[in-house]
């Protein structure tokens, strides 16, 4: 197969699949008689073919994906009517927080942050798709651990939990994760003033001074060894 029609024929894949794509995936469309180094070079070449394009080939946490740009979301955005989802401050400092530092347990979450966590920014992340409980934490009432999903990671367009920005300001890590959200979102005026107008009302979101790159954020799939976790569904993600 020359290599012009090794493209097409992924980039169709791509297009018509209703989820990312992994290599092995694709590998499946040529009886895994294509190389993986050359499924990769295809790849890169059809990102480059789409690059002035308003669509864009991206690899993801769970494989690789066509999503429209975010200068197109204005336009795609007339199409659908509802609004997104309203998140507030304490979601997005909750959020910030399991990112972060997972996995973690609600009553540490309740520690950093210095108020109780509601049930329902619990809720609401659970229903998203962003966060889960990865396993129990070996200590009196053996408490649920939390971590992200790999639901998370496709829709903020990340790959890792490392392409986090490594933030040591609590604030700037709850803002960051915010402005992805606007961005996959869509425009989020509710939010963008909420994370601008709440600077005094929470100041100690995460305590990062003891963070480095080596050790932030983990990945729910290190929860065992991080946190002694007793972890059947880890592979759920």
């Amino acid at each position: 197969m020359n290599p012009e029609q090794l493209k097409l024929v992924l980039e169709t894949a791509l297009l018509c699949a209703e989820e990312p794509m992994t290599i092995n995936d694709l590998r499946r469309l040529f009886m895994e008689e294509i190389p993986v180094e050359d499924i990769k070079t295809a790849l890169t070449e059809v990102q480059a073919d789409w690059s002035e394009k308003g669509m864009e080939l991206l690899e993801l946490a769970t494989g690789w994906r066509f999503q429209s740009r975010l200068t197109m979301r204005e336009y795609l955005d007339r199409l659908t009517p509802e609004k997104p989802p309203k998140y507030s401050r304490a979601v997005m400092e909750t959020l910030a927080i399991i990112a972060y530092r997972q996995p973690v347990t609600r009553g540490e979450i309740e520690e950093i942050r210095g108020v109780t966590v509601s049930s329902n920014i619990v809720k609401q992340l659970e229903d998203r798709g962003w966060i889960e409980v990865v396993g129990h934490k070996e200590t009196v009432g053996r408490p649920g651990l939390y971590a992200t999903t790999r639901q998370f990671l496709n829709d903020l367009s990340l790959t890792t939990l490392q392409e986090l920005p490594m933030l040591d300001d609590a604030d700037a890590q709850a803002e960051s994760l915010a402005q992805k959200v606007i961005e996959f979102e869509g425009e989020h005026p509710e939010l963008k003033d909420a994370i601008a107008s709440d600077e005094q009302e929470v100041t100690d979101v995460v305590d990062t001074s003891d963070v480095t790159e080596d050790t932030v954020p983990a990945t729910s799939e290190e929860a065992d060894d991080a946190s002694s976790v007793d972890n059947p569904n880890n592979d759920k993600a």
